[in-house]
């Protein structure tokens, strides 16, 4: 079994996660949301890891969700996850619209979990969360956006 260390892999996944909607910046939201995977990698020899990660959708200004990771591995070697990062990310309309990736946020999440070699589809025991900042400012252009995170470990 092989170990990655920091300057290992860089995983980078963009997994459409949610679909937002909004009456108000204070009002109660409903979405729908489904997604997809484009992995997006840098390899070292060692090979890359796809990751996956999405949240329930109904997510609210002031509220926030979980977000479950998996992890795909089509390489011929065990690799490992170490901690994941986030980068939010609102597609063009919405942003255009107002909507400010600024206003979700997503912690590091250490997974530290081996991925065994060829497999797919693996469930992190690890899981993070994603906040929606209820500012002051009105939040009306996150109606409908499609919030997508970028995840690298």
């Amino acid at each position: 079994m092989k170990r990655l260390g920091k300057k290992g892999v860089i995983l980078l996944v963009t997994g459409v996660v949610a679909v937002l909607g909004a009456v108000g910046g204070y009002a109660y939201w409903t979405a729908a949301g489904a997604g997809t995977t484009t992995p997006s990698t840098n390899a070292t020899s060692n090979g890359a890891l796809v990751l996956s990660g999405s949240f329930a959708p109904g997510l609210a200004p002031g509220g926030s969700a979980p977000i479950s990771f998996t992890a795909d591995n089509l390489n011929t070697t065990s690799l490992r996850v170490g901690t994941i990062h986030s980068v939010v990310g609102i597609d063009a309309a919405h942003v255009t619209a107002g909507c400010l990736a600024s206003d979700f946020t997503v912690a590091d999440v250490a997974a530290n979990q081996t991925i065994p070699a060829t497999t797919s589809g693996v469930a992190l025991t690890a899981t993070g969360s994603i906040a929606f900042a209820d500012t002051a400012s009105n939040q009306d252009g996150c109606k409908g956006a499609i919030i997508t995170l970028t995840l690298s470990s």
